[in-house]
């Protein structure tokens, strides 16, 4: 048995991303006496304008980004003999101060998943429900029962809604007669509904929503909060079974000539693993918690052997198909060209909030499954297995998303210099999954051994076919519609009525027949997905709470099979301890050391129909309650598996399941501002008489 020097640190969190910096900001401000140390490979973000003004997004998408780490995944036959590249954060705020800002909730029945089918109490969604609540300020609507209005993060329709979102809206009124229009398309229960779309920004300062700025560099004064930038975790040190520190190395990015010799830090209460689905696994792994034959190739001693670190690993395929666009379109294509007068006129209009700089351009959506037996006709036999086996018994789950973007997400130095919007679909429920492992033993450095296995199922490429197919009808009705953008579409063949358009004078009408497609089409379509579709970021599950037996790494409590005082939860994109600063006033610090604990969402047993954003402050939330019961402290009698007795006013309205039957009134197709409707002017439904489980809050 090692004897462990003096703890330097009361906590260490292992990764500064969206997790670590709520739960190192909450636990800080509920005892500032705390010792707690976070340790980042990336870099700082505070007040940077690439960071705290959304519509800067962009550019973190670059290949010389420093503020993405990119994995390369091995090459594929599925994907056109491509090798995929997914990016995750890397710097103080991870993903959320990174990503598109888009708010897109899961629906209740995945997190119903996670607590029946992989056998997880208390992980349903009458308990997740309140804690979604609770991470928010919900600006765009007041009194909605499923939505939070004290929350450190704020959600609105950011500080503009494009011209092209709003036309969307009307075609698809006008032409989509199975559907409805909602004020609130992430209610939790409902989906099958076209709305306008939130975002994680502050509707009145337009500034990112991301934890980074609300909960870590809000308390610069506090000293016992320390950021160390630049450092790179290599493995946890453990005392028996028992986890004490961690090992890191100077980043080769940020301090590339730095001295690469390991330092150790100690932890008297707790060691946090907060470094994503690709980082913690790894790190496991290099710390001898692994498959054996994996760590005995790379000579690694082995702890715990567990095979399913790093497997199970899922995200969301996702496809951007631009169309060329009138002068008429409101678009950020000059703004991602660096065009200098229009940079100048949204930096002006940032400073009140409003303006691109203080949105997204994706600003409309939604969340949609087949109604039709033309919907499950397009998606065909391949689909008809999974409907059956995933979707059916869950109305509320959608097959994918899809909605318009207002911009050209590709190569601007080689398209033509002009206004685009693109059509954006995800296929939300993957079948095809994958893994992550260590390609070394000993450098933190080299490159993962990842297979994103995207598109080896060929439900898969139903469902995104059938996306095409879908948004392909709704843009060609759009008034700014003037072609396709014939790089990124599907190479039809010459005498296809599929085949795509360059320069058109406008779009065909509202009324105008569908396109017929033949199978050779479908199998172009099917071509084009495998050469571009691309990822979502959406990185999650290979670290799953399930049991053992059956694929698991973690259990219902987070705590890593085979070890004592080692935990996971949560996700680099948010991890989020409100309830310690409402409910606790301090530590005894007195407690004993508690070990380790993950802070990612590669805990997430299965996929989730949304961003990943929201769900990671669902888990974090979840997490700080059982941190808090494992530290000994007291949260108001509220334990990690069960709530209060306190419901949520409003539920009763609410109803789990989509419409058995939908209507749009008959003057729908002719109105023109549809951004200005309310739900009771839209929507003339006929539901079922059930109604959802008791919500209650804690």
């Amino acid at each position: 048995m090692m004897n462990t020097p003096p703890a330097d640190f009361d906590i260490i969190f292992g990764g500064g991303g969206t997790a670590a910096c709520v739960a190192a900001g909450r636990l800080a401000a509920a005892n500032p006496t705390l010792r707690i140390l976070v340790l980042e490979a990336g870099e700082h973000t505070k007040n940077e304008d690439s960071h705290v003004q959304p519509g800067r997004y962009f550019g973190h998408l670059s290949p010389a980004s420093t503020t993405l780490k990119f994995h390369v995944g091995k090459p594929s036959e599925a994907l056109a003999g491509r090798s995929l590249v997914i990016p995750s954060g890397r710097c103080i705020g991870g993903g959320s101060s990174v990503n598109f800002t888009m708010y897109t909730r899961a629906s209740a029945s995945d997190y119903d998943d996670w607590e029946t089918q992989f056998k997880n109490p208390g992980w349903g969604s009458q308990y997740l429900l309140p804690l979604l609540r609770k991470t928010e300020t919900y600006q765009a609507q007041p009194n909605q029962p499923t939505h939070g209005y004290s929350g450190p993060l704020k959600v609105s329709w950011g500080g503009h809604v494009t011209n092209v979102a709003n036309q969307f809206l009307e075609v698809a009124a006008a032409t989509d007669h199975n559907r409805t229009y909602t004020e609130d398309a992430n209610d939790f229960y409902e989906c099958n509904k076209y709305g306008k779309w939130p975002k994680w920004i502050d509707g009145e300062t337009g500034k990112r929503s991301d934890p980074a700025h609300y909960y870590i560099y809000n308390q610069g004064a506090n000293e016992n909060l320390v950021i160390r930038t630049g450092q790179q975790v290599k493995r946890v040190l453990f005392e028996g079974e028992k986890a004490v520190g961690l090992e890191y190395v100077a980043d080769r990015v940020l301090r590339p000539d730095a001295d690469q010799a390991p330092q150790q830090v100690y932890a008297s209460r707790l060691v946090v693993l907060s470094s994503g689905a690709f980082g913690s696994p790894a790190i496991l792994e290099r710390s001898g918690i692994g498959a054996a034959d994996l760590l005995a190739k790379h000579d690694i001693p082995v702890k715990v052997d567990l095979p399913a670190v790093g497997e199970n690993f899922q995200d969301h395929n996702i496809c951007f198909v631009p169309y060329q666009a009138s002068d008429e379109a409101e678009t950020f294509d000059a703004l991602i060209r660096g065009d200098i007068a229009e940079t100048t006129k949204n930096s002006d209009l940032w400073t009140e909030g409003k303006g691109l700089l203080a949105a997204n351009g994706m600003d409309a959506g939604i969340k949609i499954r087949p109604i039709t037996e033309q919907d499950f006709a397009e998606l065909g036999p391949e689909f008809e297995g999974r409907w059956n086996d995933y979707f059916v018994n869950a109305p509320d789950k959608p097959v994918i998303w899809f909605g318009p973007s207002s911009f050209l997400l590709g190569d601007h130095t080689t398209a033509p210099v002009r206004r685009y919007f693109s059509m954006a679909y995800v296929n939300e429920y993957p079948i095809s999954m994958g893994s992550v492992h260590i390609s070394s033993g000993e450098d933190p450095h080299a490159p993962s051994d990842f297979n994103p296995a995207f598109l080896n199922h060929p439900a898969d490429l139903a469902t995104l076919r059938w996306g095409y197919k879908k948004t392909r009808e709704i843009a060609r009705r759009m008034k700014y519609y003037r072609g396709e953008h014939l790089p990124i579409h599907p190479n039809f063949a010459a005498g296809s009525e599929a085949l795509c358009s360059g320069e058109v004078s406008g779009p065909i009408t509202l009324d105008a027949p569908r396109l017929k497609y033949t199978e050779e089409d479908d199998k172009a379509i099917d071509d084009f997905h495998r050469k571009f579709i691309q990822t979502s970021w959406h990185s999650l599950g290979t670290c799953a709470m399930k049991p053992r037996e059956e694929g698991g790494v973690v259990d219902p409590r987070l705590n890593v099979y085979g070890t004592t005082n080692l935990k996971v939860a949560g996700d680099r994109r948010l991890f989020h301890l409100s309830l310690l600063l409402e409910f606790m006033p301090s530590f005894n610090l007195s407690i004993p050391r508690v070990g380790f604990c993950f802070l990612d969402l590669s805990i997430a047993p299965a996929n989730v129909g949304a961003n990943t954003y929201s769900s990671a402050l669902t888990v974090g939330e979840k997490a700080a309650v059982i941190i808090a019961e494992d530290l000994g402290l007291q949260i108001d009698g509220v334990g990690a598996l069960e709530t209060s007795e306190q419901t949520i006013s409003g539920l009763d309205e609410l109803v789990p399941a989509p419409p058995t039957k939908t209507k749009l009134p008959d003057d729908f197709a002719g109105l023109e501002g549809i951004e200005g409707l309310t739900i009771s002017s839209m929507v003339n439904d006929e539901y079922t008489n059930s109604k959802p489980a008791m919500i209650t809050v804690m």
